[in-house]
């Protein structure tokens, strides 16, 4: 029980901080998780991530993911270093056709635009989602 205590503290901890406070540049990505178990309830995106500042390892979760588009490379011999992390404003391009795609079922629901840009392989992941928190592993 302790343990659970002590991972919830972190969690509460770090889901204050803003997404462009991370120190992306240089992180690597592990592995990317799409979890639909419960889909329209419980649709979220995990990204395990060894930050470059201090080798930590941590799952980024973006919970109530309603939209994501991965331009990613295949083939590099390369980690899947991150050149930086954005959070878009309200008027991003993406945000504003998903709200006028579902017609007003969505106004009543606040989502934000997050996009980590990838510097080895030039991808990209652009995810529309409630919000994010931080895992520590």
């Amino acid at each position: 029980m302790f343990l659970i205590q002590q991972m919830a503290m972190v969690v509460l901890n770090m889901k204050n901080m803003n997404f462009k406070d991370f120190y992306w540049h240089d992180s690597v990505i592990k592995n990317i998780i799409i979890n639909r178990d419960n889909p329209g309830i419980k649709d979220e995106i995990k990204i395990e991530i060894v930050w470059d500042d201090n080798d930590e390892r941590v799952n980024v979760v973006f919970e109530g993911v309603y939209w994501v588009r991965m331009d990613l490379n295949f083939g590099i011999i390369a980690s899947e270093n991150i050149l930086r992390g954005y959070l878009f404003p309200s008027n991003d391009k993406d945000l504003i056709n998903l709200y006028s795609s579902r017609k007003g079922f969505l106004d009543d629901i606040k989502l934000n635009v997050y996009e980590i840009e990838l510097n080895s392989t030039g991808g990209r992941i652009k995810i529309i989602a409630k919000s994010f928190r931080v895992e520590k592993l």
